[in-house]
């Protein structure tokens, strides 16, 4: 598709917005924090702003309501859109099929651009066709590395779910880990299994996976609690995302077990657990850039025509480690909640 508006003059650095962000028109359940609290914390900070013809822009995800890793996520997409005069319209919803039926409403309000997540993509790939067809440019961000192209997006944003997954279990070998539990927390997120694979395939000890309702935090933590009673040769918890981890905290506590904990992600509360010791390290995938870059490259799409990565390659943003060695830098940007 071919870009629609003129460009006008605007700053093309990646610094967030003088203004706040538009209100957002919000469809499906939203996450807990954000949202407005973000728009004032973005319009703080000083930068310039694109004086382009307004665009709207749908987000939608497949984040869990409460889950504080995708406040960061939508942080990110809010500056991106004050800066660069966009109505942000974002909406999320764990259920692949709900997720499904926003982009469909999405397509219907007739959006300027869509970025979504693809963690289960074959129930995604008719409706997002369907967006293509329709002319409405597609990026995706977070989950999807491996369809993007064979579903017809502009570009993607995340990081590689396997790499990933690998840096950890070889980091774990530095550990002397010989048992790790990898506890998934939505069964059928290709992404997740990606991690546990890939942590699979680089540790050198042994690794079981652990299936647990993300959903419900008491269940996470009695299926936890039960693993580590159960086997006692655990002695490395692997959680894939903050909210989990700092649950499994409690489970290791509760059982006196001597496994220790590496996670996926962050969150405010995780940063003060690594400080703490109560948790070892986590790998960033730095979702604040996800949202970020996610929507901007839809402004530059519409009015100067740029594929970010060419439309050939991701644009990773990770991963990358936070410990004890580094945390108190991050902290620095976690406590504004775009870490």
């Amino acid at each position: 598709m071919n870009p629609t508006a003129r460009p006008r003059s605007r700053t093309l650095a990646s610094a967030v917005a003088v203004a706040a962000a538009a209100a957002l028109t919000l469809a499906g359940c939203s996450s807990s924090s954000g949202g407005k609290k973000a728009e004032e914390e973005a319009g703080n900070v000083s930068a310039g702003k694109a004086d382009t013809p307004r665009m709207t822009v749908a987000m939608i995800t497949h984040a869990p309501s409460g889950d504080t890793f995708w406040d960061t996520i939508r942080k990110g997409a809010e500056v991106a859109a004050a800066k660069d005069n966009i109505k942000l319209i974002y909406s999320n919803d764990e259920s692949a099929a709900d997720q499904a039926a926003l982009v469909q409403n999405a397509i219907d309000q007739k959006v300027d651009g869509i970025a979504v997540t693809l963690a289960k993509p074959d129930a995604m790939k008719d409706v997002v066709a369907k967006a293509v067809k329709a002319g409405i440019p597609v990026v995706g961000l977070n989950a999807g590395m491996d369809v993007w192209k064979k579903q017809g997006l502009l570009s993607f944003f995340g990081q590689d779910e396997t790499v990933s997954g690998q840096a950890l279990g070889t980091k774990l070998n530095s550990t002397g880990a010989e048992h790790a539990l990898c506890v998934v927390q939505v069964q059928g997120a290709v992404n997740l299994e990606q991690r546990c694979a890939g942590m699979e395939k680089n540790f050198k000890g042994k690794t079981t996976k652990l299936y647990v309702n993300g959903a419900d935090m008491p269940s996470v933590k009695s299926t936890i609690t039960a693993k580590l009673k159960q086997d006692s040769s655990i002695d490395e918890v692997v959680t894939l995302a903050a909210p989990i981890a700092l649950t499994a905290a409690q489970s290791v506590d509760e059982t006196g077990s001597k496994a220790k904990i590496a996670t996926f992600d962050l969150n405010k509360e995780l940063i003060s657990a690594i400080k703490s010791g109560s948790i070892q390290f986590a790998v960033d995938q730095q979702p604040y850039l996800q949202g970020y870059l996610s929507v901007d490259s839809l402004w530059l799409y519409k009015n100067n025509g740029n594929y970010s990565g060419g439309g050939e390659a991701p644009i990773l943003t990770g991963p990358a480690f936070v410990d004890k060695s580094n945390v108190e830098t991050v902290a620095t940007f976690a406590a504004k909640g775009t870490r």
